[in-house]
């Protein structure tokens, strides 16, 4: 593997990471959507509800209305017979069921009034629902559009970056596109890994054998880490000049920071002691002029030195 291709399958890795981040921007709008939504859809879920609860509320209205009016018209039967009954027992017979009836026709009129006014009720609810509804969407709709552009853009960048990566891979050898895909195929984000300054995986971060990154660095071979198994590749020259003079400045810090450690010239106390006691108060220069000019060499003495001599 040349180092040319090397070259080929880092920028390869770095194409597949935008088309993994575009697919992620495209996914992130899913739920900025619903958040966006959210009002709105409540609002017309509940519509929907109160849409479907008023039609079978008058469904049942409906309902009680034929049963009103079938009830009805048997008591008009039923009074018509009671008219023409022949007997005392045929007339409590009919008296009864006409009781009947009267009993059940007016529990039906009691429950169409209580029905009319929960149709009531609904409807002036579904109105103001109505109402909320459309104001949400008219505060939703913008912020939706202007979700939906920004997605269709990413999914137009996703659509560029792909038939980018198809124009790329066509001129790459086949042998070394597939290693890489099997290595990205196992759910890895990265198949290929720069060595480090000081010679390790890029990856794992693992050390690589002298001789390894010798073959790594001239590009010889395609090799892979032993630790972790992604393909490895030398750095690029930029990063090699960066880190070398990152290693330099930190050399150069640590060296001014050993001589300001280390401070003055340490001085011995028993030397010192020694080169004072040793020490004349008076040069033999002084000696020899006061010789010189005739002096004694006690006239520099105090009475007091003169008198502890006599003594």
């Amino acid at each position: 593997m040349t180092k040319q291709r090397r070259t080929s399958l880092k920028q390869l890795q770095k194409l597949d990471m935008r088309i993994h981040a575009a697919r992620q921007r495209i996914q992130d709008f899913d739920p900025l959507l619903e958040e966006v939504e959210k009002p709105a859809l409540t609002l017309e879920s509940e519509l929907q509800t109160s849409r479907t609860r008023l039609k079978e509320m008058k469904l049942e209205e409906r309902r009680l209305e034929l049963s009103v009016d079938e009830k009805r018209t048997r008591e008009k039967r039923l009074d018509e017979r009671l008219g023409s009954v022949r007997n005392l027992r045929e007339e409590a017979a009919v008296s009864a069921e006409l009781e009947m009836v009267k009993r059940a026709l007016q529990n039906d009129e009691q429950e169409a009034l209580t029905l009319l006014d929960q149709i009531r009720k609904m409807e002036d609810r579904l109105g103001e629902v109505e109402v909320a509804f459309e104001e949400a969407r008219g505060v939703v709709q913008p912020q939706k559009d202007e979700l939906l552009a920004q997605r269709q853009g990413a999914e137009k960048e996703l659509e560029a970056l792909r038939d980018e990566r198809a124009r790329f891979v066509a001129g790459m050898v086949p042998g070394e596109l597939k290693i890489y895909e099997a290595i990205r195929s196992g759910g890895r984000g990265v198949a290929v890994a720069e060595l480090t300054p000081d010679g390790a995986c890029g990856h794992c971060f693992g050390m690589v054998p002298l001789q390894v990154q010798n073959e790594v660095r001239h590009g010889t071979a395609l090799i892979r880490c032993e630790g972790c198994g992604v393909i490895l590749a030398a750095p690029e020259p930029e990063t090699e000049a960066t880190a070398a003079a990152q290693t330099e400045a930190a050399a150069a810090t640590q060296t001014g920071a050993t001589a300001a450690a280390a401070g003055p010239r340490a001085v011995d106390p028993e030397r010192t002691a020694d080169d004072a006691g040793s020490a004349d108060p008076r040069s033999d220069d002084d000696v020899n002029e006061r010789q010189g000019a005739g002096v004694p060499s006690g006239a520099g003495e105090s009475e007091d030195d003169i008198g502890r001599g006599l003594e």
